[in-house]
């Protein structure tokens, strides 16, 4: 009973968050008022979700920012990948997506070497700036929770935050991919 009580609290308070972020999204045209998804993306996230959260949970205290951006950045490599080569790709270690210092500057590495996108370019540097500001609302959201830090209902509001971030750095680069809804 307290178990579904906390998932269905969970999950609207995915439902609420990934809905601003489009709106967000959709104010800086990089999305058009629909999260671009596939369940590819969606099972890869599943299955890396515990590595990434173990490495994302350390920067909390630090860089509450790093924890949940770097999610979207996750995000943006997977749909990039499968998009172009998801055969190869739909099996690839979590690890693949660190940079050359690891963690700490997956953000990089994912732009340069996953998306072939120049990190001094005008377009990495917008999109770093959306991101900080997408993580800036996502990490409100959890604040205005107002659960007590370091326990289990506060990890739980990390991963689904986590979450939400890597589908909405997946639907911005399947829009930047050309990907729409279209009615048939």
């Amino acid at each position: 009973m307290i178990m579904d009580a906390i998932e269905n609290h969970l999950k609207i308070y995915e439902d609420r968050l990934c809905k601003d972020l489009i709106r967000q999204c959709t104010s800086y045209n990089i999305l058009e008022n629909k999260l671009l998804e596939s369940e590819d993306i969606d099972n890869f996230w599943k299955r890396i979700a515990p590595e990434y959260l173990a490495d994302a949970v350390l920067q909390v205290r630090e860089y509450p920012l790093v924890s949940v951006a770097w999610a979207a950045y996750l995000g943006m490599g997977v749909a990039h990948l499968w998009d172009t080569k998801w055969n190869e790709a739909q099996n690839m270690p979590y690890t693949d997506f660190y940079g050359d210092e690891g963690f700490d500057n997956m953000d990089d590495h994912i732009m340069s070497q996953v998306l072939g996108v120049d990190i001094e370019s005008l377009h990495a540097t917008t999109l770093a700036k959306i991101v900080q500001n997408l993580a800036r609302k996502a990490v409100s959201a959890i604040y205005h929770e107002n659960v007590e830090p370091q326990t289990k209902m506060a990890y739980l509001l990390f991963a689904s935050t986590s979450h939400v971030m890597f589908r909405i750095g997946a639907a911005i680069e399947l829009y930047r991919l050309g990907y729409k809804f279209e009615k048939l």
